[in-house]
């Protein structure tokens, strides 16, 4: 699937949806796409069965705080510098690339850093939503080992995490992160085209731009239920935010958690109160005290006026809006991975509450 100029709106309003109030800010992404396209380059989405089946495929993505991104913008050697070393300590040639996180600026970003390298950008992802650890990605769901993995900052240091488990990276990173600026680039252990079905989830990114071409047709004068029945979801809640509260997250090992909050709606169709529970994305959902929806799907908070994607780290108390939660992929509904998403995954003591009908 080739990616033009005038397919930049649909990706990045549909990578918006899929990072459930979280995945960072995708202006600057796209911002970086738009310049690259207009200057004439190709930019494309490659079927992992175009691939060969020993192809090394390389996760990359950008972690940490993503709203720093806007403020230190990447100079563009930190995404060659984490691929560079990747290739010299695995000894192997990266043959294509894939995004860690459909959800967010990492559903944009990995098709500029294609371009820039001349590698295909595979049309997969390895969390189909937005997800807030490394132990959460999808990798790490199936059993599979993420390092050597490499961290690449835009102070020029490169940190290469040999061993590790999944957990255990993702404290590492989160150090890292704390005294290096706030976000680097990610690179993880190359996985073959043959393992990649395994252990990815397929067609996300050409879905986010399919998803995002749904949601813009609707427009802005449309009602909630056709921005629903557009884009595979429901309504669970239509109104103005009435309260928004924050709070430390809870830690472990004398760590700070990250933050956690809440956001209540006042339901302006039948007067109840419902309230999304939050960290770095929406998360679990109450209407009246009685839980309606959970991750793995996606819960996405809309601005009514114009339909855009409100983060959790920006919502706040008199806006209106529409709260829509559309199905997760369907790889986090096995029940061997539902696990790892679930609302007790984030410290809920609740059941996965899932939208029946599936993409």
């Amino acid at each position: 699937m080739r990616i033009g100029l005038p397919d930049v709106p649909a990706l990045e309003r549909g990578v918006s949806l899929l990072g459930s109030g979280g995945g960072g800010d995708t202006v600057t992404g796209a911002a970086l796409l738009r310049n690259r396209l207009a200057a004439g380059h190709r930019v494309a989405l490659t079927p992992v069965g175009e691939l060969g089946a020993d192809a090394q495929v390389v996760p990359i993505g950008v972690v940490g705080a993503t709203a720093v991104f806007a403020e230190k913008l990447p100079s563009g050697a930190e995404f060659g510098a984490a691929i560079a070393a990747i290739e010299r300590w695995t000894g192997r040639r990266a043959d294509a690339l894939v995004s860690i996180e459909v959800g967010g600026l990492n559903g944009v970003l990995p098709l500029v850093v294609g371009g820039q390298l001349g590698l295909p950008v595979v049309d997969a992802d390895l969390s189909g939503r937005g997800v807030p650890r490394l132990n959460q990605l999808s990798v790490a769901a199936a059993g599979k080992g993420l390092t050597p993995a490499v961290l690449a900052e835009p102070g020029g240091q490169v940190l290469v995490l040999a061993e590790a488990t999944a957990a255990e990276l993702e404290r590492t990173a989160r150090a890292f992160l704390a005294g290096s600026g706030g976000w680097a680039v990610l690179a993880i252990a190359p996985i073959s085209a043959r393992e990649l079905p395994s252990c990815a989830i397929p067609g996300t990114m050409s879905s986010a731009v399919s998803l995002g071409r749904q949601a813009l047709s609707v427009g802005e004068r449309s009602g909630a239920e056709e921005l629903a029945a557009a884009t595979g979801g429901r309504v669970i809640g239509l109104g103005r935010v009435v309260e928004v509260s924050r709070r430390p997250g809870p830690g472990e090992h004398g760590r700070t958690g990250f933050a956690r909050g809440s956001a209540t709606i006042l339901d302006h169709r039948s007067r109840s109160l419902l309230r999304l529970e939050m960290e770095n994305e929406y998360l679990f959902a109450m209407l009246d005290g009685e839980p309606v929806a959970s991750t793995p799907d996606v819960l996405a908070v809309l601005d009514r006026r114009t339909g855009v994607p409100i983060p959790c780290d920006v919502v706040r108390q008199g806006v209106e809006v529409t709260v829509l939660q559309l199905p997760a992929a369907e790889f986090w509904t096995d029940p061997r991975r539902l696990p790892v998403l679930e609302p007790r995954a984030f410290g809920i003591d609740c059941d996965p509450i899932l939208l029946e009908v599936r993409r």
